[in-house]
């Protein structure tokens, strides 16, 4: 889908480029096959973090690993829609690595096909769980079974046009009511209040899915509570605070948006920072995403996972933890302009010091993981369409929800 890349692969670099997909193929670190390790020491690694900008990072990282854990690394890359179905196919054509990093929602699919291995017990003896924040860490946890180890995060909050705000008055939202009446106060001329994408694809639904979270509700709830959340953006639709048009918006239209003075306020993700950064015309600040009952935001970013068919994840493991050790992973995570999903390392890095990126980490406390299975994207399907219906009128906020639930109940049974 569009964007998708960037949204998960969180803050893209300014300057970079993604590899195309003919460009994408197999990238050596060191030598080897491309597919499979025949030595004893030779770990194939896939991955999907192909900007040119973090490849630098991304060998320094490898060389570590080769000279710590005694190994030799032979690198593969993938545009980020191409790794999934990649694995997947693998698992029929026996073309797999040993260790991956994958997109967190990628686990709804591994986990349930046997493709990764179960990391429970190293994961204990390890005694580094509860370093992290627990979003990011519950993406790798199936039926009380751990399959991975954070290898960054990302989430959502709300910019804001500080000038526009001080101009009309307004404090930064803290909670729904106080963002619509922001929103209303706002919108001027061809100026909204408030834009979000509202895209019928999984993009769109990251950005509702921290709205029906904040209700107190779930999956499980969406009759009633994602009739709430859809209502209350009709509400904005409706008072003309937030535009219709956003049923076609991506998350970069509605950085578009926010940058061009059309929208006061948006909700977005880090990965708009570079943009953000390098234009003068706005002037804008971060806050949380504005509360009904709970505060909600929504997990992005990649995991580590060693594949079941490895036969050597002692190695894969040896490296992974290599990783996360924290002077490592700093260096890391600066150098590819990752944020860590490690709470101890709130203080380690750029992030310590930037007040944005830091409203980013504090986020993460409230982060929820989309780990609702294998029939996840038929679930987001549902909530896709609900959104859209609820926004263009085609339906009320209330039918909208009770079609998406019985399209989503079944699917979580399953």
């Amino acid at each position: 889908m569009s964007n998708r890349f960037d949204r998960r692969s969180f803050m893209r670099i300014s300057g970079s480029g993604v590899l195309a997909a003919g460009l994408a193929g197999p990238l050596t670190a060191c030598g080897g096959s491309e597919s499979g390790s025949s030595g004893s020491n030779e770990l194939v690694w896939w991955d999907y973090l192909v900007e040119e900008a973090r490849q630098p990072g991304m060998k320094a990282l490898i060389a570590d690993i080769e000279k710590q854990v005694g190994v030799k690394i032979t690198r593969r890359t993938f545009p980020f829609a191409e790794l999934e179905p990649a694995i997947i196919k693998g698992a029929a054509s026996g073309d797999l690595p040993d260790i991956a990093i994958v997109d967190n929602t990628s686990m709804n699919s591994f986990v349930p096909q046997g493709l990764l291995t179960d990391l429970t017990d190293r994961v204990k003896k390890w005694g580094q769980s509860k370093a992290y924040y627990e979003g990011p860490w519950n993406s790798g946890v199936i039926d009380g079974k751990t399959y991975s180890v954070p290898n960054n995060s990302n989430c959502l909050c709300l910019y804001y046009n500080t000038e526009m705000l001080e101009a009309a008055g307004v404090e930064p939202p803290k909670t729904w009511d106080e963002l619509a009446e922001a929103a209303k106060k706002l919108t001027k001329g061809d100026t909204f209040g408030f834009a979000m994408s509202a895209i019928k694809t999984e993009e769109g639904v990251f950005q509702f899915e921290p709205f029906l979270w904040s209700t107190g509700g779930d999956l499980d709830t969406f009759g009633t509570d994602g009739a709430k959340a859809l209502g209350f953006l009709k509400e904005l639709v409706d008072a003309g605070s937030m535009s219709k048009q956003s049923v076609g918006w991506t998350q970069q239209d509605a950085n578009t948006q926010f940058v061009s003075g059309r929208a006061a306020m948006q909700i977005n993700g880090p990965w708009q920072l570079p943009a953000l950064q390098e234009q003068t015309k706005v002037k804008w600040g971060v806050v949380p995403i504005p509360v009904d009952k709970e505060p909600a935001s929504c997990l992005g970013g990649e995991n580590w996972v060693i594949l079941k068919t490895s036969g050597k994840a002692d190695q894969c493991w040896e490296a992974i933890v290599r990783s996360q050790e924290k002077t490592v992973l700093a260096k890391y995570l600066d150098g590819l302009g990752l944020l860590p999903a490690r709470s101890d390392m709130a203080d380690a890095g750029k992030w310590a010091t930037d007040p944005t990126l830091k409203v980013f980490v504090q986020e993460f406390a409230n982060a929820r993981p989309r780990s609702y299975g294998p029939n996840y994207p038929q679930m987001s399907q549902a909530m896709a369409e609900a959104l859209q219906a609820s926004l263009t009128g085609s339906s009320s906020p209330q039918a909208a929800a009770r079609k998406a639930a019985s399209a989503i109940t079944p699917k979580l049974k399953k």
